[in-house]
């Protein structure tokens, strides 16, 4: 297996990088699109990074488009951009959205609001066929001093799960939630107890389809990544459902520096398995010292714990070569993305950003990290991805990131960058069984290097392997935006 790894990076750093994909022709689609940039703390703290859904068939998809203070508009589309139906959404003072998704018959938004009386989330739905709304259902209610609640959606659409904390001295003791299905109809009520963690920890909820939970944990202050698995159906009376849990250190005391978990994401993928990725860094210093990988598997209750992936001096030097500036540590990286190829290749995606001088300066996205494993999650090859993006300070962090989807054995990877003066979307592919990465590819939109740009990868979605969606303003002289549909030949 080393052997597959050594050969992998060495197509990739000796100089076969862009041989796997040529330049590919492609017919670019436009319609008119309107669009209010967020305002608030959404231009800071995204609650919904993704705005537009495809369809499970590819037929076309949903977008919800912030249109004025006080109203949003969820629309469909065909696949060739033609307007099926529009329906808006008024806002009142005191509301924003939490969440939108998707099933195969609704489509859901859901609000939180706040008063001086308490807070609650409630889900309007609209019927994917006609665009009809219907009545609105109140998922949770929570005091005005608690933390705001906090809602899933399973990746169909088929289950909601809302839960409100319950805190003690500001640490999560317990969380009380309630699952749905996609009639909104009430399946269970369940308390998820933490009292037996102690302090610092961070509990999170992961919902599938089934309605099945996984409550994920960054807890041992900050060392131990630990997964609980809840059923979708409620206890029987007096009979406690048994919950497992599968956990397994990462962090600790290692050759005497203290090892803790810096950023973590935990994802569930196409084949039913749960995987944890988690940046490991010294605790007294903050430089990032490796990658660590988990696939947590119920079903047989055993994990896996992938060999470690340092960042040792020889990483440091692959990055240096890819962007030509070698750091002399590694810091300002953060975990973005998890996806699970046709034949179990498992590729992680993470990016270093950060700003400049001050929260009032630009923020910078220099480069991507991509890291891919093996079915039986071996590290097969890693590869560092040239990124030079730049989102002003109005956008914060919200206007860096990259789209990525997975086709088969084709990774690819979508980012906004200004190369050779082109401000465009460039397309890139990755070949997830070995690492090879093709050549760069412009999607010839002609994006306005401009302020507030966060629209651009919100907007940015698939419906197949050659047919990409996006928003973007062609020129800073224009004020209006197009929905396009690129197809790749």
């Amino acid at each position: 297996m080393m052997r597959r790894f050594a050969v992998a990076l060495a197509l990739v750093m000796g100089g076969l990088i862009g041989t796997s994909y040529s330049a590919q022709a492609q017919k670019v689609k436009s319609a008119p699109f309107s669009y209010l940039p967020e305002q608030g703390e959404d231009r800071y703290n995204q609650r919904v990074p993704r705005k537009t859904l495809a369809l499970a068939d590819g037929s076309g998809f949903v977008i919800l488009a912030h249109q004025s203070g006080s109203a949003y508009a969820v629309e469909r589309y065909s696949a060739d951009l033609k307007k099926q139906w529009s329906t808006t959404l008024p806002i009142a003072p005191g509301e924003t959205v939490e969440a939108f998704g998707r099933s195969a018959e609704q489509v859901w938004v859901v609000l939180h609001h706040a008063d001086e009386n308490g807070q609650d989330l409630a889900v309007q739905p609209v019927a994917l066929a006609s665009g009809q709304k219907g009545a609105p259902v109140v998922l949770v209610t929570a005091a005005a001093s608690e933390r705001r609640p906090s809602v899933r959606l399973s990746p169909d659409g088929t289950r909601l799960l809302a839960y409100r904390y319950a805190t003690r001295d500001e640490q999560v003791r317990s969380l009380v939630g309630t699952l749905y299905d996609q009639k909104l109809t009430k399946i269970l009520d369940r308390t998820y107890d933490f009292r037996d963690q102690g302090d610092f920890f961070s509990p999170n909820i992961i919902l599938a389809n089934d309605g099945t939970q996984y409550v994920t944990m960054l807890g041992d202050a900050m060392r131990k990544l630990t997964v609980r698995r809840y059923p979708a159906t409620p206890d029987r009376i007096g009979v406690p459902t048994p919950i497992p849990v599968l956990g397994v250190p990462v962090g600790g005391v290692f050759e005497g520096k203290p090892i803790t978990i810096r950023d973590a994401k935990f994802s569930l993928l196409p084949d039913g398995q749960l995987y944890a990725a988690a940046l490991c860094a010294n605790y007294d210093s903050g430089e990032l010292t490796s990658l660590k990988v988990v696939r947590f598997d119920f079903e047989n209750k055993s994990l896996k714990l992938a060999p470690e992936l340092p960042f040792a001096p020889a990483y440091l030097a692959e990055v240096g070569k890819a962007t030509g500036t070698e750091p002399k540590r590694l810091e300002d990286i953060y975990l973005a993305d998890m996806l699970l190829s046709e034949n179990t290749n498992l590729v992680i995606i993470a990016e270093r950003h950060f700003e400049e001088g001050g929260p009032d300066q630009p923020v910078h996205a220099r480069e991507l990290h991509v890291f891919g494993y093996s079915a039986f999650v071996t590290p097969t090859w890693h590869l560092v991805v040239p990124k030079d993006q730049v989102a002003p300070a109005i956008d914060s962090y919200t206007g860096i990131g990259f789209r990525a989807a997975v086709f088969g054995e084709d990774v690819q990877l979508l980012t906004l960058e200004n190369i050779g003066g082109k401000s465009d979307l460039y397309l890139r592919h990755i070949q997830a069984r070995n690492g090879i990465l093709g050549a760069q590819q412009r999607l010839k939109l002609n994006v306005a290097n401009d302020q507030q740009l966060a629209y651009v990868k919100d907007f940015t979605t698939w419906l197949g392997p050659k047919e990409i969606i996006g928003v973007s303003r062609p020129s800073k002289k224009s004020a209006a935006l197009q929905l396009n549909e690129v197809k790749l030949k």
